[in-house]
């Protein structure tokens, strides 16, 4: 069931592409435990604008606050549905396209495919069937995208050849609206990656895409992107089983990448923070993702710190170790690449054009998780122009 409220907009606040943030006061309280106190009588909402418009102060919105009313941390707004009353926002231009994302939910989005025959690009994608070697590296969570970026920027610079052109292939194991991340919009500004293709379900990116693997083919052969990085959308949903987690889903991106004449990089979850065992190191998230679901091989780029590095907080010889010996267990299968992450990789980190951020913690509170998410960066770079 959805829980519902009206809320009337009080303030408008900052945004970014396809999204605004609103300050609404709710026509009656959200439950105490959502809000940590008595009641809550207003609320942080978000409005995708492409789908219902800018809202104004004055105007009254039907609001989805059931992640609020549970406290989830997933979300963290009061979603705007539409508005309460008559007053509708005006109908969009007719246009072409035929692809629906968020299919049969009350906000289906009708897009553009960048593979579906009213395309320009229809052409180009109908018979394409290679991504003649093109590096793509796949994570497990929305949070290493900036950070393996930076690694390519990193090892681009260190061999003096111009930033490499990054397409984010967005799945929609996490968010579906590409405009609820702040990072791809920030990125895309700042020119650290060049597109966003959403596949699946996931919508809003300046390319949409059946699947994961046209959407690969379109980063190619329709945007030039000399490399690629397949993640879902903010958001990760685990359940504390072996199965049960979205980001089973980057295994099988590898299989994609691979079936496609690709070449396969596989970013590991690392942490030297997380309280929980299964997290600690690498995840199994990564390790089933990679070690069972992945039936191609990729390369896995493996960290080895230099002493200034490892003596970082939440590092030390005791998770290099744990790291390098967890890795080993998917060698049968992967090309573990063992590749040294200094004090330059990390300078480079800090100069993300967004704040560093996985789990609830910052680069300084745990290192090793965008370190190594940096040197598939790195290594996608590296292999930019050698055989496959």
């Amino acid at each position: 069931m959805i829980t519902w409220r009206i809320g009337t907009v009080q303030a408008v606040g900052k945004g970014w592409a396809g999204a605004r943030e609103l300050t609404v006061e709710l026509d009656r309280p959200l439950p105490g435990h959502a809000a940590g106190h008595a009641e809550a009588t207003t609320a942080r909402a978000l409005a995708y604008t492409d789908l219902v418009g800018e809202p104004t102060p004055g105007d009254r919105l039907l609001l989805n606050v059931s992640a609020l009313a549970r406290g989830l941390g997933t979300g963290g707004y009061a979603l705007v549905v539409g508005p309460a009353d008559d007053h509708l926002p005006a109908d969009p231009e007719p246009g072409p396209g035929h692809l629906v994302k968020a299919r049969y939910t009350p906000l289906q989005a009708l897009v553009l495919g960048v593979d579906e025959q009213e395309s320009p690009h229809h052409h180009t994608l109908r018979d394409a069937d290679t991504l003649d070697g093109m590096p793509v590296v796949v994570a497990d969570l929305h949070s290493a995208l900036p950070a393996i970026v930076a690694g390519a920027r990193h090892a681009a610079a260190l061999a003096g050849r111009p930033a490499p052109r990054v397409a984010y292939v967005m799945t929609d194991g996490g968010a579906l609206p590409a405009a609820f991340s702040r990072t791809v919009a920030t990125l895309r500004e700042t020119g650290w990656i060049d597109t966003c293709v959403t596949v699946g379900q996931a919508y809003g990116g300046d390319l949409e895409a059946v699947t994961v693997h046209t959407g690969l083919l379109a980063a190619r052969h329709v945007t030039g992107a000399d490399l690629a990085v397949v993640a879902q959308g903010p958001g990760n949903l685990g359940t504390g089983t072996t199965w049960g987690y979205s980001g089973v889903a980057a295994g099988e991106a590898v299989n994609a990448v691979a079936a496609l004449a690709g070449r396969p990089v596989a970013s590991l979850r690392v942490s030297g923070a997380d309280p929980r065992d299964r997290h600690l190191g690498v995840s199994h998230h990564s390790l089933t993702a990679y070690g069972r679901v992945a039936l191609a091989p990729a390369d896995v780029p493996v960290p080895r710190p230099t002493p200034d590095v490892e003596a970082l907080p939440a590092w030390g010889a005791a998770l290099t170790e744990r790291v390098r010996t967890q890795a080993q267990t998917l060698a049968p299968r992967h090309h573990l690449v063992d590749l040294a992450a200094d004090a330059g990789l990390v300078a480079t980190l800090r100069t993300s054009p967004v704040a560093l951020r996985t789990m609830g913690r910052d680069l300084d509170a745990d290192p090793a998780a965008f370190v190594t998410a940096a040197v598939a960066g790195t290594h996608a770079v590296a292999l930019l122009g050698t055989p496959a």
